[in-house]
């Protein structure tokens, strides 16, 4: 069974979403370059390779069931934040927003009976939740440490010990 125009549709507004995400974590980690938080920089450029990499996934997906994806232009990202905690908030709205696309996704193949297409997504799903949990723990520490310096180049540090992700 071919991939339904309407599916072929969503994956490509979804790898268009993924590569926007990294573009935007990009921008994110410009800021924090630019405000000495290298740490936070450094976790924020891992995490652009990987949604870059969730939108290769995609696009990869597409072109083994023999559809030629259609790649849309990236809306430009956010390059101004307030503070750091400002660039964790975005962290974990986007995450929750990227959560939401591709559980819309999900019910779409599934009601479409595109089932290696929920297959290929059950992958994202788990991921999502990692992706969240991930942020919501960076800012639960932020907001706790507040404004307090020495506790904010802590976190630095610790952000910026994280390694690629071994998916």
């Amino acid at each position: 069974m071919s991939m339904s125009q309407v599916v072929r549709e969503a994956i490509n507004g979804q790898i268009t979403a993924e590569l926007s995400a990294s573009y935007q974590y990009l921008a994110m980690a410009a800021y924090c370059e630019a405000q000495n938080f290298r740490g936070c920089a450094r976790w924020l450029r891992i995490q652009s390779q990987e949604e870059y990499g969730h939108g290769m996934k995609l696009f990869d997906f597409m072109i083994a069931r023999g559809v030629v994806p259609d790649l849309a232009p990236l809306t430009a990202p956010t390059v101004k934040f307030p503070s750091l905690l400002a660039v964790f908030e975005t962290v974990l709205k986007q995450e929750q927003e990227v959560s939401a696309q591709i559980d819309a996704l999900y019910e779409l193949a599934f009601r479409e009976k595109q089932f290696a297409t929920t297959v290929e997504l059950q992958w994202f799903l788990s991921e999502q939740v990692e992706e969240e949990q991930s942020a919501r723990e960076v800012l639960a520490k932020l907001r706790m440490v507040k404004d307090d310096p020495a506790s904010i180049l802590d976190l630095d540090r610790e952000l910026g010990s994280r390694g690629p992700e071994a998916h």
